[in-house]
């Protein structure tokens, strides 16, 4: 018991030394202030956090998130050509990719990748 106590007692100042030594030797700056903060995308951490923000930004995120999925559904096309015929695979991504291109030239006409503000 005595061994573990003293153990424990080891580690503990062995960690409060280092977390000492890491707090003395950062270097903070101004700019790590607004690192810290809980806001991201440009919003203001002083003010409130109910400020409607640019439909433009979540189009975008939304188009990320689909082009993203995506690439994990291709993936597994690629292993799969090992266990069946090539002509089954081939014909079915194909099919996914052109409709992702429609999807991406909806979105086009749409006006969501228009970038000008």
């Amino acid at each position: 018991m005595y061994l573990i106590m003293s153990m424990m007692f080891l580690i503990m100042t062995i960690l409060m030394i280092l977390m000492m030594m890491a707090f003395l030797i950062s270097k903070k700056t101004f700019k790590d202030r607004e690192k810290s903060s809980p806001f991201e995308c440009g919003f203001d951490p002083k003010n409130s956090a109910r400020l409607p923000f640019s439909i433009h930004f979540f189009l975008i995120a939304l188009i990320f998130l689909i082009f993203d999925v995506e690439i994990t559904l291709i993936l597994p096309f690629i292993q799969s050509l090992k266990l069946t015929k090539i002509y089954m695979i081939t014909f079915n991504l194909t099919l996914f990719i052109i409709i992702l291109i429609l999807g991406l030239y909806h979105e086009w006409n749409q006006g969501a990748l228009n970038w000008s503000f």
